[in-house]
């Protein structure tokens, strides 16, 4: 699977305003994208690179996630060449989306964020939930093993994780619901996606519910 490299100009003239006075407020203004709270967009920074640099990303997909990359694979890669202006193909030799600023790309910080939804795919979010990091400012994908927390070997260790899920994933659902992030187990590693504050919510109940588990 190979897709030709893509340049669209996405720019945008925005007629001038006059300033208007706004109350200083510390509430953080949030959105939903998918169930996701994070912080709203903000306007874009417009930091060009220079002319002579040339950056790339390289992210490696396990065997494991090749199917599901196939099947989105036009899901993946619109957003980042039409949204990012990013160029982007993947490499079936060493089995890796490379990415690459093109020269209508508005902004530098756009080759991390494309590397970072690209990374959330791999490690085995939804498409829709990983495109939450390039509609939302403030938003992570923090990863912790399960033994970090607690020593749980064998039977213990396999009884621990199974319980995180619940029974029909419904655990793992109300985690999710009640933090507003999205939540992926694998084998003994978590994968949290979501705010800083909500990500330090989530892991803290998936903590306890692993304490629990351990002591019974």
């Amino acid at each position: 699977m190979e897709v030709e490299e893509v340049n669209i100009n996405t720019e945008v003239t925005l007629p001038k305003k006059p300033a208007k006075k706004r109350h200083h407020s510390d509430a953080m203004e949030v959105d939903k994208v998918s169930g996701i709270e994070g912080a709203a967009k903000s306007a874009v920074s417009g930091r060009k690179r220079p002319k002579s640099n040339v950056d790339q990303r390289k992210i490696l997909v396990p065997v494991r996630r090749l199917g599901a990359l196939k099947e989105n694979w036009l899901k993946i890669v619109n957003p980042l060449t039409e949204n990012l202006s990013l160029q982007v193909r993947f490499n079936l030799k060493s089995r890796q989306v490379e990415m690459r600023l093109g020269p209508q790309t508005p902004d530098v910080a756009n080759l991390q964020k494309g590397a970072d939804f690209v990374k959330a795919f791999v490690y085995g979010f939804e498409v829709d939930d990983a495109l939450a990091l390039l509609r939302l400012d403030d938003l992570f994908v923090e990863t912790f093993d399960v033994m970090d927390v607690k020593t749980l070997r064998g039977d213990h260790k396999s009884r621990a994780i199974g319980r995180l899920a619940g029974k029909g994933g419904r655990t793992k659902f109300t985690i999710e619901n009640t933090t507003k992030t999205r939540i992926v187990l694998a084998d003994s590693k978590v994968h949290i996606l979501g705010s800083f504050q909500n990500i330090q919510l989530a892991r803290r109940a998936i903590s306890r519910r692993l304490c629990l588990v351990g002591s019974q």
